[in-house]
């Protein structure tokens, strides 16, 4: 059992106020347990946060900044790939708020998007990217596949990094990028006067107006990801409130948790069941597994726990 935690930390001072009051007994009964493994250190800038990252390592894929497979990921797993090593990437619709000075991306998907509007807008937008040999593929509301060859070794940057930031330091200026770009501003223009659109408005939704290309590259050769059973959960009932900076919300999300998967979790410790566990934060992931230990060093653990802000510190 696997289980990775994004946005398990932060650096808003809001997080900071949060963690003071935050109680997660058996989060720490659970990490008193375990055994550390090595930090992934990392950079609040980088494309690929934490917990992407975790979860590549843990699927055995290359863990390359902003090329990180999980659509090709995605698409061999919902059987959309016929060419095993093509390259694919996610395209999320979503809505950038002009703000002076910057554009932001809102919170993803948009809300209340139907099935039936994110295929309408799929039918508008398709025949523009397959004039540049770029495949659509629906595959959730507001979030498609996309299949081509532009897509291999271009880095995007998750979702999770961009929303609610500055779009200009997320994205890629590259000349690679730049059929991207004009798409984008293809796109812009279609989505102006949309139906779609239309209808969002009088219902005072915030408009389809852009998508966002992330989860990019190829596959490696011959990859075959971990069985099932072997593979971990990522959960991510953290991520809506951290986003927000919602963080009464998150500390709720946080009792959940601790009270639900991780109760699960140390439980299984007592089996002896094989238990790891992936805290990330904006910068840093750090993992603990079960591993055989001296008797005095179980009996710290059993009656002893750090506190919280020691095991988020470094997150």
């Amino acid at each position: 059992m696997h289980l990775i935690i994004p946005f398990a930390a932060s650096g808003s001072q809001g997080y900071a106020d949060a963690l003071a009051k935050l109680q997660l007994p058996m989060l720490q009964k659970l990490l008193a347990r375990l055994s550390p493994l090595p930090a992934d250190i990392g950079e609040e800038l980088s494309l690929s946060p934490p917990h992407e990252r975790a979860l590549a390592a843990a699927l055995g894929l290359k863990v390359s900044d902003g090329l990180i497979p999980l659509a090709a990921l995605h698409a061999q797993q919902t059987c959309h790939s016929a060419a095993p090593n093509s390259a694919w990437a996610f395209i999320s619709l979503c809505h950038w708020q002009v703000n002076t000075g910057h554009v932001a991306m809102s919170p993803l998907p948009p809300p209340a998007l139907s099935p039936a509007q994110s295929d309408t807008l799929l039918a508008s937008m398709q025949p523009y990217f397959e004039e540049d040999g770029i495949r659509l593929y629906a595959d959730q509301p507001g979030r498609w596949l996309a299949q081509g060859e532009v897509f291999a070794n271009l880095a995007t940057a998750s979702p999770d990094r961009v929303v609610g930031h500055n779009l200009a330091d997320w994205m890629n200026n590259s000349a690679q990028a730049a059929t991207l770009r004009r798409l984008q501003n293809e796109m812009q223009m279609l989505l102006y006067t949309h139906p779609v659109n239309d209808a969002r408005e009088t219902m005072n939704l915030p408009t389809v107006n852009s998508f966002w290309l992330h989860g990019s590259g190829a596959l490696p050769e011959a990859y075959l990801p971990p069985p099932a059973n072997a593979q971990p959960v990522v959960i991510h009932t953290l991520r809506e409130a951290a986003l927000a900076d919602n963080w009464s919300d998150w500390v709720q999300a946080w009792q959940a948790l601790d009270a639900g998967e991780i109760q699960t979790l140390l439980q299984a410790t007592t089996a002896r069941q094989p238990v790891r566990l992936t805290l990330c934060g904006e910068r840093a992931s750090r993992s603990w597994h079960i591993q055989r230990q001296p008797v005095w060093q179980k009996l710290r653990g059993f009656f002893g726990s750090k506190p919280l802000s020691e095991l988020f510190g470094k997150l």
